[in-house]
């Protein structure tokens, strides 16, 4: 009986203090920001929609952190000083894809912003009510020359987080009912029934590459109900 309980003892203690030293890891104290820009602009995306990998050399591995920038543009990396690597992930975005790699020496904090070869952008947004319907009108600039375009979409939604993915309503046009994408572009929807109580909303406009999966979005505005 004495052994068992020496050995419940020695187990506990190995536990305890296995326990202690994992609350006391060391955070990351250092942290790069920044955001995807075209001619320092920053560009709209899908929340979760676009990947970022930072690289970083060390020990015995080339260790990768996976990066999902929001919405607007922006992003985040709490890490430890150090010397990295940025780059986005190849065959993700709405834009060329990306060859070159971001030198980051990290100590304390970094901006990095990173320059985007877009396929398209949209231009000179506006968006309009008029009872139940909402009237989107804009322009499109063709930038990256090696994708045609495939569609445009304006998109309705109850919160900030609004795309392709998440939205409450949305309508689209496709390329071929365009005729000069330097022309403005208009583009209407109603109001859902979801929405139709509330005091506002928020919209926002995609654009779509041929053979391309993410869109390209302006930034999400509010737009009154009522």
């Amino acid at each position: 009986m004495k052994t068992k309980f020496l050995l419940t003892i020695i187990t506990a203690s190995i536990l305890f203090f296995a326990g202690c030293k994992k609350d006391n890891y060391t955070k990351p104290n250092s942290i790069i920001t920044g955001k995807l820009v075209y001619q320092g602009q920053p560009l709209g995306v899908r929340s979760n929609g676009v990947q970022l990998e930072l690289w970083q050399k060390g020990y015995q591995l080339f260790t990768k952190v996976a990066v999902y920038p929001a919405q607007d543009g922006t992003y985040t990396i709490d890490v430890f000083d150090g010397d990295y690597q940025l780059i986005p992930l190849k065959g993700t975005g709405p834009w060329a894809d990306k060859l070159d790699t971001i030198p980051i020496h990290l100590a304390g904090s970094a901006n990095v912003d990173i320059t985007m070869d877009p396929y398209f952008i949209i231009k000179n947004e506006s968006f309009v009510r008029s009872g139940s319907t909402i009237t989107g009108t804009f322009t499109i600039q063709k930038v990256n020359t090696t994708k045609t375009l495939s569609l445009v979409k304006i998109y309705i939604g109850q919160t900030l987080i609004t795309d392709n993915i998440n939205n409450a309503a949305n309508a689209q046009k496709l390329a071929s009912t365009i005729t000069d994408i330097t022309q403005p572009i208009s583009i209407s929807l109603t109001v859902p029934a979801a929405l139709a109580t509330k005091d506002y909303a928020y919209m926002r406009i995609g654009v779509q590459a041929t053979g391309v999966t993410e869109l390209l979005y302006t930034q999400v505005q509010k737009i009154a109900l009522k």
